[in-house]
């Protein structure tokens, strides 16, 4: 059996070969354990409080009834497993953590990978991805349970049952607390939307449609395969709407992975946005229009195109290690306008600690509202303040015997990247190296395959060849 290992996002894995009812019921095991502890501890945050866990699922395949094996688990061990009436997107189960005062949260969800991938993902009792300090704790209890041969009188898969309750109502009351429906509703927008078979239907469709916006969908019905392709709302994946945008049926396109935590941008030319574009945007509206105060908080590889923007506003940026938990960490410690990373994950003040992608996409459609220009117009009148930029990412192969010593001569620190000269080692998560004119160059390895993940951003195009040559160069080295 593979080692249940939790990563960034929770544990995942391919369905039936790692991802089954016994894997399942064996990591809510861990997670049930880790609880307990928590609600007899005085100096926990759930100590003595009512053990109710919110359970939620996608639209992949078996997610109800992975859903309903570890609810049944919980139960057993003296928890309150409450159960989402539907598939339900992650920024709401997060939220209905919060809005339950639960002690927790589990989704299976594997968020935009494959169908063929489920996952199972534990946030705590604020909404927020569980940090690596508790899914280590829950690993241990895990190996513990192996080691004394635990095993689960289980029913009939499905045929469990538990409370269950809908969470769209106050998710719905909070959002239109953060979003300005009226600007939206007085704009009479057409936008197009890209559900992606995925939780997002009946939500950010729905939103708009109540706020007078014409709404086109796609792929708004259920298809645990996903149409073929992955549930990620990236350029390709956002193809049908941009195309739709380009030839003038639609102002705006907004789209959605498979769980709703990532969004997808098209503006009104076609030209899909990246995420590091829709942060900055977040950031400049946020700040500009809704004169909202606070920092902004941004991961390592994410651009610094959001920095230029912040110094323009007067704004404190922070940067964190990849990961929206330590985002999340944050924004739940100060003031924080908006945090994002170039993944495609964004939250507001006075929101989840979790990627919310219906709240992004309504940021943006708020900002095209309030401003009555297209978004690559607000882009190129920021641009002309503070320059262009221009990110890459590649992807490197590296064999296993190189890897280490690659990392090992990153780690040392360098005084080049090819011609660029470096004026600053980073070491909060991998490596990254400041280089004169704002431009950086930053290298992860990938825990899971033998890839060395290099993040490069220049002020021009031409700039942002000469670097990624550099860096291929140094990558292959």
């Amino acid at each position: 059996m593979a080692a249940i290992k939790f990563g960034t996002s929770g544990w995942r894995g391919l369905i039936a070969r790692d991802f089954t009812f016994e894997n399942v019921r064996l990591a809510t095991q861990g997670i049930a354990d880790f609880l307990n502890s928590e609600i007899q501890n005085s100096k926990s945050e759930i100590f003595n409080r009512k053990p109710v866990v919110i359970m939620g699922h996608d639209t992949r395949f078996l997610g109800r009834e992975f859903s309903l094996a570890a609810a049944e688990v919980l139960a057993a061990s003296g928890l309150v497993p409450l159960l989402c009436d539907r598939d339900a997107p992650t920024p709401v189960i997060a939220h209905t953590i919060r809005n339950c005062q639960a002690i927790g949260g589990i989704n299976m969800t594997a968020s935009h990978n494959p169908a063929e991938y489920q996952g199972l993902k534990f946030s705590t009792h604020n909404g927020a991805p569980a940090t690596p300090e508790v899914t280590r704790q829950i690993e241990a209890n895990i190996a513990q349970l192996l080691a004394r041969n635990w095993s689960f009188q289980a029913a009939v898969v499905g045929t469990f049952t538990c409370e269950t309750l809908d969470p769209q109502p106050a998710y719905f009351k909070q959002l239109r607390r953060l979003i300005d429906f009226a600007a939206i509703r007085k704009a009479r927008l057409r936008v197009a939307v890209e559900l992606m078979y995925g939780t997002g239907r009946g939500y950010l469709d729905a939103l708009l449609e109540d706020a007078g916006t014409k709404v086109i969908r796609f792929h708004d019905e259920l298809n645990p395969l996903f149409g073929g392709h992955h549930p990620e709302p990236n350029a390709e994946g956002m193809r049908e709407v941009s195309k739709l945008v380009r030839a003038g049926k639609a102002q705006l396109g907004l789209g959605l992975d498979g769980d709703a935590d990532r969004f997808g941008i098209v503006d009104k030319s076609g030209a899909w946005l990246t995420p590091n574009q829709v942060l900055t945007l977040a950031l400049y509206h946020l700040k500009k229009n809704r004169r909202w105060t606070g920092a902004v908080v941004r991961t390592v590889p994410t651009s610094h195109q959001v920095d230029a923007v912040a110094e323009l506003l007067g704004v404190r940026v922070h940067e964190t290690p990849v990961g929206f938990k330590y985002i999340g960490a944050l924004m739940e410690s100060e003031p924080i306008i908006v945090g994002g990373e170039e993944s495609g994950g964004l939250s507001v003040k006075g929101h989840v600690p979790e990627k919310d992608g219906i709240l992004a996409c309504l940021l943006m459609a708020e900002l095209v509202a309030t401003e009555r220009k297209s978004l690559g117009r607000s882009l190129k009148e920021l641009e002309k303040q503070t320059g262009e930029f221009h990110s890459d990412r590649l992807n490197v192969k590296i064999p296993p015997e190189k890897k280490e010593a690659l990392l090992s001569k990153l780690a040392a620190g360098l005084d080049s990247v090819g011609p660029f000269r470096v004026e600053k080692f980073i070491t909060t998560d991998g490596y990254k190296f400041l280089l004169p004119n704002h431009e950086w160059v930053a290298f992860r390895a990938s825990g899971t395959e033998p890839l060395i993940r290099c993040y490069l951003e220049a002020k021009s195009a031409a700039q942002l060849k000469k670097l990624r040559t550099a860096c291929q160069k140094l990558l292959e080295a």
